[in-house]
């Protein structure tokens, strides 16, 4: 598959700023199962250093709340005036269960790589995220999981780097979490096709997290890894 909008943007610069799999490729390929138009009102929750934030201002052309916890509002601020994005993303440091914004205020709400932390909490998605979006708005996650579902018998092989609080999980159980919502409505769910590339881009950083993400690689051989991507309408 081709990723014309993530390649659009420096190597150097996306691997520099990585901090898991290549999360541009992994919205790239999530956005074709939403609807993103000029001028919506988008929350990028978790949003890292920011990479997925770039790509939605730069070629969907929305206004971005870069949220994010671990990384510092003025560090985003500076890599979005160097990209020349300071008036289209707002650099935001909040924790995802004490978001400070009003309900019904977001078109859109994406999360890459990062809602599997708190997002399998049954709650999380009523109470915390759901409702800032507004009626007929749409929400986006992509996660890494599993291609079977395997609760908490990790694989063997997969033991020494996953832990059952990674909340790695199949797509049908991720439908199954959604599905209970009351705020939303599932409008597809699937394996994205870029798994393999995505992890690949990563293990070529020179970040200490990738170097030691290798081994994991290695041993998972890739017979187990998927990365499913989630998408849903605000009822």
């Amino acid at each position: 598959m081709n990723y014309p909008r993530s390649q659009s943007f420096d190597p150097g610069f996306v691997r520099a700023n990585m901090m898991g799999p290549n999360s541009m490729k992994l919205l790239e390929e999530l956005s074709g199962s939403l609807s993103l138009q000029p001028g919506m009102r988008v929350l990028d929750l978790a949003c890292g250093k920011g990479l997925t934030s770039i790509l939605l201002a730069q070629e969907f052309g929305v206004s971005v709340f870069a949220t994010d916890l671990w990384i510092s509002a003025t560090e985003n601020y500076d890599r979005f005036l160097r990209m020349n994005l300071e008036d289209r993303i707002i650099p935001i440091h909040a924790e995802a269960h004490d978001l400070p914004y009003a309900e019904n205020y977001f078109d859109a709400a994406v999360c890459v790589d990062a809602y599997q932390y708190f997002g399998a909490d049954p709650a999380f998605l009523d109470e915390h995220l759901a409702r800032l979006v507004k009626p007929g708005g749409q929400i986006g996650v992509a996660v890494p999981g599993f291609l079977q579902e395997y609760g908490e018998n990790i694989p063997a092989d997969l033991q020494p780097y996953i832990k059952p609080e990674y909340n790695f999980h199949s797509c049908g159980w991720w439908n199954d979490l959604w599905s209970s919502s009351k705020l939303v409505k599932i409008t597809s769910c699937r394996s994205l096709d870029c798994c393999k590339e995505a992890w690949s881009d990563w293990l070529a950083c020179d970040n200490e997290y990738a170097v030691a993400d290798r081994e994991m690689i290695k041993a998972e051989g890739g017979m187990y890894f998927n990365i499913v991507g989630i998408t849903a309408e605000r009822v």
